[in-house]
C-alpha cells in the first residue's frame, strides 16, 4: 500500500484526491493538511511515501513546506500539484529536490499512476511543467 499525505487549502480537493486513491485500492491517504505549516508534522508523524501539495497555501507556501521536509530529513518524495506553473516555480521546485510538479488541469485519472510512479523512485513531471522551464516570468 502507498502512503500519501494531502495537503491543500481546499476541503473539496482533498476529498476528492482522497476519493480518487481510495478507489485504487493500492493508494491510502494517511494524512490530509490544510496549509503549509501543518505538512511538517503531519509528514513525521505518518511517515507518508509521498506527499502530494498545492504550491499556494495559506501560512506556508507548498515551496516553503517541501523545504521544510527537506531539511528534517523526512524520506517523503513531495509532488507539486497546482493550478498555476511559472518557470521560476517549476525550478526552486526541481531546485528544492521535488519528485514532479503536476497541474491541477491535468487529467486526474493519471494521478493514481503518477503517484506510484513517484513511490517507486520515478518522478512526475506535467507536460505543462517541463514546458513552462522554457518560459520567461
Amino acid at each position: 500500500m502507498i502512503t500519501v499525505l494531502l495537503a491543500d487549502d481546499h476541503a473539496f480537493l482533498r476529498s476528492s484526491l482522497a476519493a480518487l486513491f481510495a478507489a485504487t485500492g493500492d493508494i491510502t491517504v494517511v494524512a490530509e493538511c490544510a496549509d503549509g505549516s501543518e505538512v511538517l508534522a503531519a509528514a513525521l508523524r505518518t511517515r507518508p511515501e509521498v506527499v502530494l501539495m498545492d504550491v499556494v497555501m495559506p501560512v506556508r507556501t507548498g515551496l516553503e513546506a517541501t523545504r521544510d521536509l527537506l531539511d528534517a530529513g523526512v524520506p517523503s518524495r513531495v509532488v507539486l500539484l497546482t493550478g498555476s506553473c511559472s518557470a521560476a516555480t517549476v525550478r526552486e521546485a526541481r531546485a528544492l529536490g521535488a519528485a514532479g510538479y503536476l497541474l491541477k488541469g491535468d487529467d486526474p485519472a493519471d494521478l493514481p499512476q503518477r503517484i506510484r510512479d513517484v513511490a517507486s523512485g520515478g518522478s512526475a513531471w506535467s507536460a505543462g511543467s517541463t514546458a513552462g522551464l522554457l518560459d520567461t516570468d
